[in-house]
């Protein structure tokens, strides 16, 4: 019998939410076949509640999350997690949002996973950074305590990123060395974007074990981070290798040429670009000038 064109929809849904699993699985090691653990996690009835932060920050973390396919981010939202606030997508504003942030924190109050996007200005009491009438620095003091479980989503909140970049005259600050005394475990997901597998990666091993992944000494997940840029590119060596470029590939620590972006179609090199070192601590200063002249 022939199948309706919605029922063809359906099927190649299907198939691409399996097919994105399998990445999902892959990037975490699980192999393949553990592709369906990875959707029964993210199709699960228990829906973890998620606060997303915004703070010092130009989006692009969020820019990035949104174009995942297969699943689309709405899939992702309405049957993995449950997206309760996120001041890019909400259509409310004002004191209503405001009041939607500290309810929902108190409502799950060590339940929910907490997603920090941006630096957190930390010079003279958090003053050049605010939302409405309060601090970046005192939101995040009063909300991320009340979390279960932590992602410092890009570089900005791991560790600072372009706003902590010299001279820093706002104390732009990673969320972890912004707020030292917090207890709650946090999970730096760096990048400039990050790849929104990865992201989603560290969502789905909370989900199927109820803790943080395996970390290094910069808090990045093993799975996504134990390797240099270098070692999976498949330029290296070959005469379109980008080193003499300025390529910061083999100091960089990421999956970029493995778990590539738009559901691995493309990473910077294979555009052409060289690796500019964007998943390191003080990448701006430190892996500057991103391009050398050739001679």
């Amino acid at each position: 019998m022939m199948k309706s064109k919605d029922e063809i929809s359906d099927l190649l849904s299907r198939r691409d939410f399996l097919k994105f699993c399998g990445v999902v699985a892959t990037t975490l090691g699980i192999q393949t076949s553990g592709a369906v653990q990875v959707a029964q996690a993210l199709l699960s009835s228990q829906r973890p509640p998620v606060l997303w932060l915004h703070f010092a920050e130009c989006t692009g973390c969020t820019e990035s999350f949104l174009r995942t396919t297969a699943p689309w981010f709405d899939e992702l939202i309405f049957n993995g997690i449950s997206l309760d606030y996120h001041e890019t997508l909400m259509a409310a504003a004002g004191h209503t949002v405001e009041n939607i942030l500290t309810n929902a924190a108190d409502n799950y109050h060590g339940q929910f996973i907490c997603i920090v996007e941006g630096a957190i200005p930390t010079a003279d009491n958090g003053i050049y950074g605010q939302i409405g009438d309060k601090t970046m620095l005192s939101i995040a003091q009063e909300i991320c305590p009340k979390a279960k479980y932590i992602i410092a989503c890009g570089n900005c909140a791991s560790y600072g990123g372009l706003p902590a970049a010299e001279p820093n005259p706002t104390g732009a600050k990673g969320l972890i060395d912004a707020l030292p005394d917090l207890s709650v475990p946090v999970v730096n997901v760096p990048g400039c974007p990050p790849n929104p597998i990865n992201l989603t990666a560290v969502i789905v091993d909370y989900l199927l074990n109820g803790s943080t992944p395996s970390l290094d000494s910069y808090h990045r997940p093993d799975f996504a981070y134990r390797k240099k840029v270098h070692s999976y590119c498949p330029y290296k060596g070959k005469h379109n290798c980008l080193e003499l470029d300025g390529c910061k590939g083999k100091m960089t620590f990421n999956n970029c040429p493995d778990i590539q972006f738009n559901e691995g179609t493309s990473f910077p090199m294979k555009a052409g670009h060289p690796c500019i070192g964007c998943s390191e601590p003080g990448f701006w200063d430190q892996m500057t000038p991103f391009y050398t002249k050739k001679r």
